[in-house]
């Protein structure tokens, strides 16, 4: 499997848009008008997020435009197979600590994103993952709940463990 430059360039364009879109509908919510007071909170996210949708907008019509024009060059292979599954192995454990950190908390989050990718991806032993993984969310709970008196996001693990 391999990744076109014209894919990539759509896949962009379509993200940034669906930023745009979120940014500018999620806006509404906060009102978008001006007031006597000055623009209601949602007014500067609104627009911020219709230009971006607009600038996307653009650019995807510009390089589907542009391959009429130069067809080979936006056919070019952007990234290989193993690029991609490298790619995939450093973004595919990132979405899924997001995931398992609203899920489960940010302390057992890091801990085991940090086991999982230096276990799988940095070859270290086991032993040596699993003490890096609560090494570091220990070092994050001192940190953050004990010096700076920071509270991060807990879930059911720190409830279970009485950690507040």
């Amino acid at each position: 499997m391999h990744i076109r430059r014209i894919h990539m360039e759509l896949i962009v364009a379509t993200v940034t848009a669906g930023i745009g879109l979120l940014a500018a509908s999620g806006s509404l919510d906060l009102g978008v008008g001006w007031e006597s007071s000055g623009p209601q909170p949602g007014y500067f996210p609104f627009y911020v997020g219709l230009i971006v949708l607009l600038a996307s907008a653009a650019s995807a019509a510009q390089t589907l435009f542009a391959l009429r024009q130069d067809g080979e060059k936006r056919r070019e292979i952007f990234l290989e197979r193993e690029q991609v599954r490298r790619l995939a192995s450093f973004f595919v454990p990132m979405a899924v600590f997001v995931v398992v950190a609203i899920q489960l908390g940010l302390y057992a989050g890091s801990a085991l994103y940090l086991f999982y990718v230096s276990w799988r991806q940095g070859r270290y032993h086991f032993l040596a993952a699993v003490s890096l993984g609560l090494g570091f969310a220990l070092a994050l709970y001192l940190i953050f709940e004990i010096v700076f008196q920071i509270p991060l996001h807990k879930g059911p693990l720190e409830n279970m463990f009485g950690v507040y």
